[in-house]
């Protein structure tokens, strides 16, 4: 096993670390995760440098609002001509987002390099696993287990884990008992991203249906960048599993492979405690047993801020 780090929360952070996502199903920039540099710089940067910084949390439909997007208002003649325009720019994006949906529905041969999870407790083999609490890691040479801690509640909000390069946070989520979680997530996500002028699309993968995006970030010299992740989202008994890959995994088929076996590899302890939807299934730091207040925020908005993203070490 690699070395374990623990870190809080980081109150201000540059836009060369990765992107956060913010409640269960929206993503923005404000907090990061160390994955190495990763930008992908925009030629056109330098010359939209106002434009870009207009960029703010974007809501859900189930997480409280935060300030969307500010644009000019168009008047006179051309208001008209806008509105219209940009009813049409939103009929075909919804028109191909719905086509990548039905492309990335489509079932794909589970992998031969996947264990059979992500598992239920109730369900796990026997191997030797790292207790955090709603989530048992498995043991692997070489990988780092990086902690998140929320420095205003001292509650653990994530784990990361990172081998060779990659990274994958990975948290869980109380679910309803009648129907899974990971389409509404997936949907919120998307348009999240999209608001703030990035990009997403749906693809067929690993564990079913993933989001794929590109979120425009303010880089350290005024530049503008593009932050790519992975989300993975796992539907399983009364919970749900998000996972976020960054780093070379995104283009590295080999560490993709090694990441994805890992999270085949994990197993959610959901307990049998009554939780809302969307709840954050608590977590404890590795040998700690869990304390009283793991959670402090409403069940729509389990961490606050969010899973608390941050650079580690």
């Amino acid at each position: 096993m690699g070395l374990f780090s623990r870190k809080k929360r980081q109150e201000a952070a540059t836009a060369d670390d990765v992107d956060t996502v913010d409640g269960v199903g929206t993503v923005d920039g404000a907090d990061t995760v160390d994955d190495g540099d990763g930008l992908e710089t925009s030629a056109a940067a330098d010359g939209t440098a106002a434009d870009e910084t207009a960029a703010a949390e974007a809501p859900t439909a189930e997480a409280p609002t935060a300030e969307d997007e500010v644009e000019g208002v168009r008047t006179g003649a051309g208001a008209e001509t806008a509105s219209a325009s940009g009813d049409q720019d939103a009929s075909a994006s919804d028109a191909d987002a719905t086509a990548d949906e039905k492309a990335a529905d489509e079932p794909v041969e589970r992998g031969a390099h996947l264990a059979d999870g992500p598992y239920d407790e109730s369900d796990a083999p026997e191997e030797d696993r790292i207790d955090l609490g709603g989530l048992q890691v498995p043991t692997i040479d070489g990988m780092e287990l990086r902690m998140e801690v929320d420095q205003r509640t001292s509650a653990v909000t994530g784990a990361n884990l990172v081998i060779g390069g990659s990274s994958v946070q990975v948290q869980a989520f109380a679910a309803p008992k009648s129907r899974g979680l990971w389409d509404d997530v997936r949907t919120s996500l998307r348009d999240s991203v999209v608001k703030q002028g990035g990009t997403a699309e749906t693809r067929p993968g690993a564990f079913g249906t993933e989001l794929i995006t590109r979120l425009p970030v303010k880089r350290a010299d005024g530049r503008t960048g593009y932050r790519p992740a992975r989300f993975i989202g796992i539907d399983g008994r009364r919970w749900f599993l998000r996972a976020i890959l960054t780093g070379k995994a995104l283009s590295d088929t080999e560490q993709a492979r090694a990441i994805e076996t890992v999270i085949s590899r994990l197993v959610v302890v959901r307990g049998g405690e009554a939780m809302a939807p969307q709840e954050l299934i608590p977590l404890n730091l590795p040998g700690q047993r869990p304390g009283l207040n793991q959670i402090g925020a409403s069940p729509l908005d389990p961490l606050a801020r969010g899973p608390e993203i941050t650079q580690i070490g």
